[in-house]
């Protein structure tokens, strides 16, 4: 079963992807002229700009709700486990996927806004939407909709769940299988009340938990304030093969650093846009920027925070891809949390392992909230026009399933799934929005447009020439008129 899970994932996660990867988010900076930079002040604004309706949510909830997708176990044990088979070089590859993927993710959001509909008084999007209303290939929708349930659904709350269960065990000696219990019981009480109580939970517990980190993370620097030179200079050396020590793996610096990066930040892997849909907003490349801001809070803050407090603190160990060790610092401890919880260990003794449990329990809990959220909007979309709720039952019962079931089997295994599910949504994600890349660059064009003319940017799908965006064509001007009633 390991055997073929890994040749999988050498498929899917081959070289050309990962310069695939890099390649459609520098594109995207370029044909969108860095928007990541010049429109930071607008990506703030509309966070907090719009109000929730019956419909959907507000633009801050719909952020929080992504970010309750991304920030999860890739910021903690996936960022540890970048440094210990990618070596410090493989954090300034996090960053740089996170800088040039925020074009990604402004793509991808706006398109899930521009070919979003409104399905049983919700708002429903995302890539199997807009494969189908885009670029008009429904099998292609059908399939990704389908890889999506397979990776969301079942392969990836594993991995959430396994971390919480050994962080748990590991500072708490909590029973794998108590604390799967638990798991299961209080995401049945979250998802079996819809949309608007994910969003509700989200938003107040991935800022709070965001903020706590970072700021246990800027003590740590701040004890260690002399080293920030040489650590500094350690990740940028080892990324591009300068250091003594990690120069022989710049390969998998980079390999490992896109890996992780997109699997922290989701740029590009097409969960984001089913956020994004939700949201309530008047212009698609409103949530367009929101979204895009998500990716520099995951990786460039809570990410950076977790690679700090390891680098600072020595807290880490390295090995070749043949397995033999270059650094080993932490004797017999396997990369994961565990190397977190040695750095607050280091310097607060007694107060990491805890701290950092907690800290995974509520960053993967929201990460599994949000993958649920996923899925049944791909339930939704799959059983259009039919009664999905037997379906999205059955979801429920799954996900709670495989939930308990990744609480309690190997760390190793969990994450080789997981790469075997957002390997394929990469893949089909990034070829549909390289191919819609015209309607949302016309779409941010006209936000601009409208900005310069001191304008609160309202979307007309038809002025524009974007063809079956029927929500905006059709009920945009209902919708906010029963909104303002």
């Amino acid at each position: 079963m390991e055997e073929i899970v890994g040749k999988l994932v050498g498929i899917l996660w081959s070289p050309v992807m990962i310069y695939f990867c890099l390649g459609v988010g520098l594109l995207f900076s370029i044909l969108t002229r860095f928007l990541q930079v010049r429109l930071i002040k607008d990506m703030v604004v509309q966070m907090f700009k719009g109000s929730s309706s019956k419909s959907g949510v507000s633009s801050f909830q719909s952020l929080a709700l992504s970010l309750s997708g991304r920030v999860g176990t890739g910021n903690i044990a996936g960022t540890a486990t970048a440094i210990a088979f990618g070596g410090p070089g493989a954090v300034f590859w996090m960053w740089a996927i996170a800088f040039i993927g925020a074009s990604s993710a402004f793509i991808e959001s706006t398109l899930a806004q521009i070919y979003k509909v409104k399905q049983d008084g919700e708002y429903r999007g995302g890539p199997a939407y807009y494969i189908e209303k885009g670029i008009g290939v429904k099998w292609y929708a059908v399939l990704f909709s389908l890889a999506t349930l397979l990776a969301i659904g079942v392969l990836m709350p594993g991995i959430q769940s396994n971390s919480i269960a050994q962080g748990l065990d590991n500072a708490f000696g909590v029973n794998t299988s108590v604390t799967g219990i638990g798991l299961v019981i209080l995401l049945a009480v979250i998802i079996f009340g819809g949309v608007k109580r994910i969003a509700g939970v989200a938003s107040y517990v991935v800022p709070f938990m965001a903020v706590a980190y970072i700021l246990l993370a800027l003590v740590i620097v701040g004890m260690n304030i002399g080293e920030i030179p040489g650590v500094i200079s350690l990740i940028f050396k080892s990324a591009f093969g300068a250091d003594a020590a990690f120069g022989g793996i710049i390969g998998s610096a980079i390999a490992w650093g896109v890996k992780r990066g997109v699997y922290s930040n989701e740029a590009g892997q097409g969960t984001g846009p089913h956020h994004a849909a939700a949201a309530e907003v008047s212009h698609p490349a409103k949530q367009g920027l929101v979204q895009a801001s998500s990716v520099y809070i995951d990786t460039l803050l809570v990410c950076s925070a977790t690679a700090f407090m390891i680098l600072f603190t020595g807290a880490y160990n390295v090995e070749k891809p043949d397995g033999t060790a270059i650094v080993t610092n932490l004797e017999g401890v396997e990369a994961g949390p565990a190397y977190t919880q040695a750095a607050i260990e280091s310097v607060i003794p007694g107060f990491g392992a805890g701290f950092v449990a907690v800290a995974l329990f509520f960053f993967a809990f929201t990460t599994i909230m949000a993958y649920y959220y996923m899925a049944e909007t791909n339930v939704a979309y799959l059983l259009r026009g039919k009664n999905a709720k037997p379906a999205i039952f059955i979801l429920k019962l799954v996900l709670l399933g495989v939930t308990f079931y990744g609480a309690v089997k190997e760390a190793a295994l969990a994450w080789a799934l997981g790469d075997i599910g957002l390997g394929l949504m990469v893949w089909l994600n990034l070829i549909a929005i390289l191919i819609l890349a015209k309607p949302a660059l016309r779409t941010l064009k006209d936000y601009e447009a409208q900005k310069k003319q001191g304008l609160d940017p309202v979307f007309n799908s038809t002025k524009l020439g974007i063809k079956n965006a029927e929500y905006w064509e059709q009920e945009y001007k209902v919708d906010k008129e029963e909104n303002a009633s």
